[in-house]
């Protein structure tokens, strides 16, 4: 792990931001899927490319998972991952209605429709706060039935870190779970230190 990028007071304040907007994800979660959502507590760690893949493994277990990538840009860049098992691919089938009708293509799409949603809540929360301007890429498949660790190659990330913050989502009265990660290339972490020293100029 790369220590000294973010201060304790920065890490502190990046975990409230994203805490208020991961919240935000999990509000229009709820309204869709009409069952209350869990958060964990965003964990946010700054990690040289080669340990990423063992976090994703640490985070979700060895079995395999299906995850949908969405980039994001403007005052901010990076990317984020929506990571499903394959039961909580069935699992959110079965609470949008669909049962055991449902073929390849309708789950694909309704894995990116939710990622987009939770994304789009999440990052537009903590853009708000730190008054950035934020776009995003469509949604897209970036694997399917893959082991965790193999979902990035840390060869193709180029810089020496990179920040990741992890929160899980848990519907309460089901099982369905599935986890937001969001990547950040060195550079950005500067630019996101800049925004979190004014915005706890603004407390």
């Amino acid at each position: 792990m790369t220590e000294g990028l973010l201060s304790e007071d920065q890490r502190d304040a990046l975990q409230e931001i994203a805490n208020v907007g991961m919240g935000q994800a999990a509000a229009s979660i709820a309204t869709v899927l009409g069952e209350f959502v869990q958060l964990s507590v965003p964990r946010i760690l700054i990690l040289r490319p080669a340990l990423i893949g063992p976090a994703l493994e640490r985070m979700v277990g060895k079995e395999s998972v299906t995850a949908v990538r969405q980039g994001f840009h403007g005052e901010l860049r990076g990317e984020t991952l929506v990571i499903y098992g394959r039961e909580q691919c069935r699992e959110l089938a079965g609470l949008m209605g669909y049962g055991e009708t449902l073929d390849a293509a309708s789950e694909h799409e309704l894995l990116l429709d939710v990622s987009n949603l939770m994304v789009g809540a999440c990052l537009g929360g903590i853009a708000a706060q730190i008054k950035f301007e934020l776009g995003f890429s469509a949604p897209s498949l970036m694997a399917e039935d893959a082991a965790p660790a193999s979902l990035l190659d840390s060869r193709g990330i180029g810089t020496p870190c990179a920040l990741f913050l992890e929160v899980n989502f848990r519907l309460e009265r089901r099982d369905f779970a599935c986890h937001l990660v969001m990547l950040m290339p060195e550079e950005e972490i500067l630019v996101i230190r800049a925004a979190l020293d004014r915005f706890l100029e603004s407390l």
